[in-house]
């Protein structure tokens, strides 16, 4: 059975909205996009890389595919991550999509989220990684689903914008790897106590 992972920047502040771009998602009048740009390093490299060389597949929500359709398959500069995302399998959690999906290897799961991905789990091996995708994520908090979060825990307060916390249930986590990096960042990894 395969193991849901969920790989996030957040602020010390728990925000994750818009970590890459200044018009990455101003929704609600969000005005710090790109606020991450500033830290990747070396060890966050190649942590991240860690990350995408386990087998398995890519879940998102209809926000986070839609922004990562439009930036990675038109991507020329050799970056490792460009092939990888390109050819891994991806499933999408959406009410308001239809197929076909126009990014390769893309299936729409349809239905009770929550029973899809718990099926999706059994079908497939290795992990089933979750990039962004905060409202998905929040739904399979809700339903004990996530395995691990591999969370990148930037040195800046924001005091506003989308958490990937929010209205989240009570959570017990043990930490099972903590990596700081050289610009401050901590990429602390945890799995749910009850699993």
């Amino acid at each position: 059975m395969a193991q849901i992972v969920v790989t996030n920047s957040l602020t010390l502040d728990g925000v994750m909205q818009a970590p890459g771009g200044i018009d990455e998602d101003c929704r609600d009048g969000f005005e710090h996009g790109g606020w991450a740009v500033p830290y990747p390093d070396e060890v966050m490299g190649a942590e991240m890389a860690k990350g995408m060389a386990r087998p398995g597949v890519m879940l998102f929500g209809r926000r986070t595919y839609e922004a990562m359709y439009a930036h990675w398959p038109h991507q020329t500069d050799g970056n490792p991550y460009t092939e990888k995302l390109n050819q891994v399998h991806k499933y999408v959690a959406s009410t308001t999509l239809a197929d076909p999906l126009p990014w390769a290897n893309s299936t729409l799961l349809t239905g009770d989220v929550p029973k899809a991905v718990a099926e999706l789990k059994k079908r497939v091996d290795g992990d089933i990684s979750v990039l962004g995708s905060g409202e998905l994520v929040r739904t399979l908090a809700r339903h004990g689903l996530i395995d691990r979060y591999v969370l990148l825990i930037h040195p800046i307060v924001l005091g506003s914008g989308h958490r990937m916390f929010d209205d989240a249930p009570l959570a017990r986590l043990r930490l099972v790897d903590s990596v700081p990096t050289g610009t401050g960042v901590i990429i602390a990894t945890y799995e749910p106590l009850e699993h």
